[in-house]
């Protein structure tokens, strides 16, 4: 299936179901959805980085630090954080991902969906999915850092990422 033609709920600020539409349509009108967020870190705590392809409908070919997409209508969070994060893994028997937070993402341009951010452990061997990652690698955190203001990386993923640095400082 077209990734456009996947069927989103359409959420209000409250996270509530008031509707459901095509992907692409919820896009172009920027209609609030869910997505989720989750980071992946290997056997040794390394974070799992990644480029996206230039294909993708929203931020073609910028870094992401975290695995993830939309929720698919009827979908709950969680079910959507292990699926997502298996297909962008490419592995299965991944344990289920651990719920941190919620947030409301919203660019003040268009774009705007509820967050949810996960983690999970990931010990087996990647194969991403080649049509939407175009480099990956396990990165240190200080590698992750020092690359921050180098790479140019997701906005949605930057803003999931200084929420969860709150998160674990207890802000």
């Amino acid at each position: 299936m077209n990734p456009a033609d996947e069927i989103l709920d359409i959420v209000d600020e409250n996270d509530q179901v008031i509707g459901q539409c095509p992907r692409g349509e919820a896009y172009a009108n920027g209609l609030r959805h869910r997505c989720v967020f989750v980071q992946a870190r290997d056997a040794a705590g390394r974070l799992f980085v990644h480029r996206r392809t230039a294909t993708k409908l929203v931020f073609p070919a910028l870094y992401d630090m975290f695995v993830g997409g939309v929720v698919g209508a009827g979908e709950s969070y969680d079910e959507a954080a292990l699926r997502e994060a298996e297909e962008e893994l490419g592995v299965t028997g991944l344990p289920r991902p651990t719920y941190l937070f919620k947030f409301l993402y919203d660019d003040g341009a268009g774009n705007s969906w509820w967050s949810a951010v996960y983690e999970v452990r990931c010990e087996l061997p990647v194969r991403p999915q080649a049509e939407e990652v175009q480099w990956h690698d396990f990165l240190p955190d200080q590698e992750v850092e020092r690359r921050l203001g180098a790479w140019e990386w997701v906005p949605d993923g930057l803003a999931a990422y200084e929420r969860l640095r709150a998160f674990r400082a207890g802000r």
